[in-house]
This record gives structure tokens, sequence and C-alpha cells, in this order.
């Protein structure tokens, strides 16, 4: 059994990984914002069937020092799956806060002696650049320097980068692990509707008339959260990246459209049937050869992800 601390527990993907990490019996304590949210996060992992008798909480934010040294007080590992809540467009706000998060955190679990942080990063910071043929590995990056880069996908490459540099010159000998999904879907443990579920319940509502136009790798929640897990478990993943996202073709947002209304009937009534006009979107290619590989990793098919989300919601009341 291990002591870790998970950020951002409340969370679509922290509650999976708290949730998991209780299930094979780890005790876990979780950062939140405020204590309000403690009641959800152990009615989320209740969902998933954990006893929620090992899990604590410490109120701590990304954006301030405060709580930082007792989270993380008497542990043998950190996942840092949180993320910054900042609505806005705006660079400075959303990158500086990505980038001192995640210092904060790793400046945290050094000082406390933790050996290793396995860091919830995205494909955000791997495919955001021009390439002549779209075809990634961990060995790609996002380019910070990309003109007209959104700031998501920039703040997530500035805050992974400054991760790996962190670690390598100050981290004292402590290892990282960063884990890098694709689109993240799968069923819900949380009573909100948050992140991509967002996506899902516009287009099962009717508010989504038309798909945007978009190609892209999914990654079902479960698996991903398993993928953590593993790279904790695993020494020889120590110092490097790896893909989450499903076996098989990339998809666009009128193939999700399509697989829940052939799948689902009535409760996919009001999904929309036709995509935004554009070009013709260029073949992608993203490879989980790695986490295979190394890690295990053995995604579902991407039926069962998509048909799933949906369920997950309606039986939640979220539709």
């Amino acid at each position: 059994m291990s002591r870790v601390l998970v950020t951002g527990g409340s969370g679509y993907l922290g509650t999976r990984v708290v949730a998991d990490l209780l299930l094979q019996g780890d005790e876990v304590r979780t950062t939140v914002r405020s204590q309000g949210s403690e009641a959800d996060v152990r009615a989320a992992v209740r969902r998933a069937g954990a006893d929620d008798s090992g899990l604590s909480f410490a109120v701590a934010s990304l954006t301030d020092d405060a709580g930082w040294a007792s989270a993380v007080e008497r542990l043998d590992g950190v996942y840092h799956v949180a993320s910054p809540m900042i609505q806005t467009q705006d660079p400075d706000e959303v990158v500086i806060p990505a980038r001192d998060g995640s210092l904060r955190v790793l400046r945290a679990a050094r000082d406390a002696g933790i050996g290793r942080v396995v860091l919830t990063s995205s494909f955000a910071a791997v495919g955001y650049s021009p390439k002549p043929v779209r075809d990634y590995t961990e060995e790609d990056w996002t380019d910070p320097d990309t003109p007209g880069l959104p700031a998501y996908p920039l703040s997530k490459a500035v805050a992974e980068r400054a991760a790996w540099d962190f670690v390598a010159a100050e981290g004292r000998g402590m290892e990282l692990v960063v884990i890098n999904p694709t689109w993240i879907a799968g069923p819900t443990l949380t009573s909100n509707a948050r992140s991509s579920l967002q996506v899902f319940t516009a287009m099962l509502s009717g508010a989504m008339t038309v798909t945007p136009r978009q190609r892209f790798g999914i990654a079902d929640v479960r698996d991903v959260s398993a993928l953590h897990l593993a790279a904790m478990a695993t020494p020889a993943a120590a110092g490097k990246r790896y893909l989450a996202l499903a076996d098989g073709p990339s998809l666009t947002f009128l193939d999700v459209a399509n697989e829940l209304r052939s799948s689902l009937g009535s409760l996919a009534s009001r999904v929309p049937t036709t995509e935004a006009p554009g070009d013709e979107l260029p073949p992608l290619t993203i490879h989980n050869d790695r986490a295979k590989a190394e890690l295990g990793f053995s995604p579902r098919p991407v039926r069962d992800t998509i048909v799933e989300t949906a369920e997950s919601l309606r039986d939640l009341g979220l539709l």
C-alpha cells in the first residue's frame, strides 16, 4: 500500500484517478480549492465502487503557495492532475498559472523528499505545431512560438517544458513521468458535466446544430487513469512521456455524433447530422505504441467510450 497525493481530485480525470488508487488499496490525499468539494468527491469515488475511508483532503490552490507543504507530507508519490480553471484567451492569464502551478507542486514534492511525480499534460503539448505530415509520437513538441497558437496548447507546452526543466536542474533526483492524453471522454463519476463532457451534452441536447470541423484522437478516462497508475508503478517510466489514446484512425466530431445516433436511439434523436463547412481535414496519426509496450496500455474500443459517456450523463441526470 502506498500513500499518495492527487491534485485536482474533484475533476473529471482526477476523481477517476482517486477512485482507481483507492480500489487498489492505496491511501489517497487529494487537493481541493475548498472543503465544500469533499462530499462531492466522496460520492464520486463511491460511484466507482471504491471505499472512501482511505481518502483525505487538503485545501490548496495552484495559484498560491499556501497549503502545499502540508499537502505533500509523508507521501510516497504525487499525481499532478489538476489544471487551473481559467476562462480566458489571454495567453498570460492561461500560461502563467499553468506553468507556475506545476512548478509549485513539483517544488513542494521535491522539498518533501518524494521520489516520483506523474504529471498530466496533454496532446496539446505535442501536436499543435505544423508538420508536413501530421504523424505524432512522444518526440514531438508544440512550439510555443508557433504563430497564432491558441492559449490552451501554448499553456500546456510551456507548463510541461517548465516541469522537465525544473526536474533536470533542481529536482535533486526526483523522477518525473508525463501522460499526454488526447481528447478525453468516457463515463463520468462527477455530478457536473465539465471539460469534454460539455460536447456530449451539447450534441445530445440539440444545442449543437452542426459539429465543429476538427480531427482528433480520443482517450477513455478510465484508460488514462490506468496509465497514470502504471506510470507510477513502473521504474523504467522515469523521465518519459506517454501519449494516451484509443487504437484506430483519428475521429471528427461528426464521427462521434454518428456513433451516438446509431447506437443510442431516442437518446440521440437531437444529435447533429452535419459538419460545419470548410476544407477537407488532413489525415492525423497519433501513436500510442510506447504506452502499450512499456506500461501495458490496453485502450478500450472507441465505440464503447462514446456510448458509455452518453449513458453515464443520462444516468447521472446531466442531460
